[in-house]
């Protein structure tokens, strides 16, 4: 990449500045784009802070057009702060099913209960406050205050890093230069329009300045564009070096007894804390799938099964690693179950299941199991 940088630009590694004609032609070209290209999404209908929170965290890790019937199906099920704060646990996980990164369902339910507790179901309007709340960070918040009271705060979402790296030509992976995307975002603000700015500069990521072949020629600031002029904008942001992500693999049991199946609730920290899954654990080195489910099954939940036929083989990625659940039918031998790994046990019927929230890959034994 060229070393050459205009003369309102310094090196990634310090601050930069932008002349404040430069800022304002930003500022104003973008908003007009917005105007013309900007999305139609159910949660810009609305000024109501709870129902933007509710896209805010959703849109946390999942792409919108994933998020739009899970947000209109949330707003039908919980149409307040209060009716949602009020809801049990285990109905709030099974409304987020399917979303993944539960942790995400669980921090906003216990931030819930409290706006409820602590400022009587009204959503506070000043960032240090909203910044403490579970699960809300820096551009969490900026997006709901922004959006629900129109303040001139900064967000620096994974389209916004996109953009604003492309905008200056950063000549190192966003990861590195946080506190200078954060300046540049906290810069170009509209001080009178945070909503709809924050709004277009999302837009503008998503939908024109994308990760592969972005539609420079129509872009607003195509022509303040650092990585643009130097045509470096496919080569932008720098990505890091990433290790290959570990590859677990996972005996799971599907133990009936008396027409019935077992499944246990986890544990309400982690991953997938709270949510129902039919219970085993990792394959150890030089073990067999069979082999690993009875150990498991006995560590787990002190009974003796049977390991009976493969039902199926279910692979899943997660953002740090993948798994493959290898599932086999069993058959209660002897033993009471106990909740020695878990928090709760219950026997169901197949019909049952649906009743219960699971994690993505555990949903496809459930439709294995009623074929």
């Amino acid at each position: 990449m060229p070393n050459n940088r205009s003369s309102n630009q310094q090196s990634s590694a310090g601050s930069f500045s932008l002349p404040n004609f430069v800022v304002s032609e930003l500022r104003s070209s973008l908003l007009s784009w917005y105007v013309e290209s900007g999305r139609s999404l159910p949660w810009r209908n609305t000024r109501d802070p709870y129902a933007i929170w509710v896209s805010e965290i959703m849109l946390q890790q999942t792409q919108v057009k994933t998020v739009i019937p899970y947000f209109e199906r949330w707003m039908r099920q919980f149409p307040s702060i209060k009716s949602f704060a009020n809801a049990d646990l285990q109905t709030v996980l099974k409304a987020w099913e399917g979303l993944g990164y539960y942790a995400r369902a669980r921090n906003f339910h216990r931030a819930a209960q409290q706006v409820l507790q602590d400022y009587e179901g009204q959503f506070p309007t000043d960032l240090e406050t909203v910044l403490k709340l579970p699960g809300i960070g820096r551009t969490t918040a900026g997006g709901i205050l922004s959006a629900a009271f129109n303040q001139p705060l900064a967000i620096l979402d994974g389209n916004v890093k996109r953009v604003l790296a492309r905008l200056i030509a950063l000549d190192v992976p966003p990861s590195r230069s946080m506190s200078q995307l954060w300046e540049l975002s906290e810069t170009l603000i509209d001080p009178e329009n945070g909503r709809d700015f924050n709004q277009a500069l999302m837009d503008l990521g998503a939908t024109v300045c994308t990760p592969k072949n972005p539609a420079c020629l129509i872009c607003p600031w195509r022509s303040h564009c650092e990585a643009y002029n130097r045509g470096v904008q496919a080569e932008l942001p720098m990505s890091e070096t990433r290790a290959p992500i570990p590859h677990k693999v996972i005996g799971v049991a599907v133990i009936w007894n008396e027409g019935k199946v077992l499944i246990d609730r986890r544990k309400a920290e982690g991953l997938l804390g709270g949510l129902w899954e039919f219970p085993g654990g990792k394959v150890e080195p030089g073990e067999t799938i069979e082999h690993c489910i009875k150990r498991e099954i006995q560590e787990e939940l002190g009974i003796e099964i049977e390991v009976g036929e493969h039902l199926i083989t279910v692979d899943h990625t997660y953002t740090h690693f993948r798994v493959s659940l290898n599932v086999h039918h069993c058959q209660h031998i002897s033993g009471e179950p106990q909740a020695i790994e878990c928090d709760e046990i219950r026997w169901v019927t197949i019909d049952e299941l649906s009743a219960f929230p699971f994690p993505r890959a555990n949903i496809k034994i459930i439709e294995a199991l009623r074929k």
